[in-house]
């Protein structure tokens, strides 16, 4: 909302200091800031509505130890994260961006399916919650909107340039170059690193690549959505998580959207993709304030309203900068947590049908309830899962140097 009418100064008042709103890294900061801000600041005030209108955690007796304790903590606290990114990304971020539009929707799309499942489970008191066929119609949905603006869209390119991006006595000589309408993406840990969707889906015929497109959109936000989901089950997993695979998306985001950076790492130049750095700092400092409550002992918890919304956005900034295939890498903690759920259902009803007794690979799933049944603290088990978080957004970042 605020970048129009800085724009109208600049250009029109010639206002002093108005052009700074043109500097993806003033609003980024400002955003990232302002994000925090309402967290932290107001962060004690809504999980003291919350707990006023008696929105608390219900528990299912899994036989964890401390699990007892968590009985009654307010939740739907990922309330408090999509605030904490819709306002400033509305304030400072571009809103003609069509990137910045998905975000939103997919932000709010996410959020309400997750707070559908939050309400039932609280105020309905079914632990249950939304059916599952429910929440997955849902992540449909919102994958078959992105996947087809993604597909459709007029300002979704690349930019393809004749000669590399120089710089000569500080100023910058742009090449001749064609914005591209090409479904190309990033296959990590190889030279010439570019994949080519239409090249290999194009066999099944030109009419039918945008439904396979769709599909692999639709399959990439519900798994990733459902990995943050599952992953948030103890105090600041999902959270800290999330925050370090936002950084790690906000740095592709800048160099995807800076057309020497992006020449310079051999990485496709994305247009107006830069303004993703605004959402994914808001983001950031969402999740950064919400730990201030959430980290262990938690004050408060996201529920399905922000883990859903987590994943979900996630998803849709590495589509959106042709980065989906690093999302096993880069994402590492999600995969993992959904695998040993994946696996663990899949081998109990193997050995149950062949054995006639169900047997388990992990003493609990997903993996860091496996980790609590070995009496390990739950603050070491979030430590080093944040660990491991860092270590693949290193190696996930370290793909910027294959040329």
């Amino acid at each position: 909302m605020l970048y129009p009418i800085f724009e109208y100064l600049d250009q029109v008042w010639d206002l002093p200091g108005a052009g700074v709103f043109r500097y993806i890294s003033f609003r980024a900061g400002m955003a990232a800031i302002l994000s925090l801000i309402i967290t932290i600041t107001f962060g004690h005030r809504i999980i003291n509505w919350i707990r006023n209108r008696q929105i608390g955690e219900t528990v299912r007796d899994l036989g964890l130890e401390g699990q007892s304790q968590k009985k009654g903590t307010p939740t739907m606290g990922g309330l408090m994260i999509i605030a904490a990114i819709v306002i400033p990304t509305l304030l400072f971020g571009d809103l003609d961006n069509i990137y910045i539009i998905l975000l939103l929707i997919t932000t709010l799309w996410l959020g309400g399916i997750g707070f559908l499942d939050d309400y039932i489970k609280v105020f309905k008191k079914n632990k249950e919650g939304l059916k599952g066929r429910f929440k997955i119609v849902g992540q449909i949905g919102i994958g078959i909107i992105v996947g087809a603006t993604l597909y459709f869209h007029d300002d979704v390119v690349i930019r393809e340039f004749s000669t590399p991006v120089s710089v000569e006595s500080g100023v910058v000589e742009t090449p001749a170059f064609q914005d591209v309408k090409a479904l190309k993406t990033t296959i990590p840990f190889v030279k010439n690193n570019e994949l080519n969707y239409e090249r290999l889906l194009g066999f099944m015929g030109e009419a039918v690549t945008p439904f396979l497109y769709i599909l692999v959109v639709i399959f990439i936000i519900t798994a990733v959505s459902n990995g943050a989901n599952i992953t948030d089950g103890i105090d600041g997993l999902a959270a800290g998580t999330s925050a370090i695979i936002g950084l790690t998306i906000a740095i592709f985001a800048y160099l995807s959207g800076n057309a020497i950076f992006s020449q310079y790492l051999n990485i496709m130049y994305i247009p107006n993709s830069g303004e993703l750095v605004i959402f994914a700092s808001a983001f950031i400092g969402a999740c950064i304030g919400f730990l201030w409550y959430n980290a262990y002992p938690a004050q408060v918890f996201m529920g399905d309203t922000g883990s859903l919304m987590l994943g979900g956005a996630i998803a849709v900034m590495a589509l959106a900068l042709r980065k989906e295939l690093l999302i096993p890498v880069m994402c590492g903690i999600f995969v993992i947590e959904n695998l040993s759920v994946v696996m663990q259902v899949g081998y109990f009803k193997y050995t149950k049908k062949k054995y006639g007794e169900g047997r388990r690979i992990f003493l609990m799933s997903p993996l860091h309830h496996h980790y609590q049944k070995r009496n390990i603290p739950e603050a070491k088990i979030v430590t080093r899962f944040w660990i491991a978080g860092i270590l693949l957004a290193v190696v996930t970042l370290a793909t910027l140097k294959l040329r």
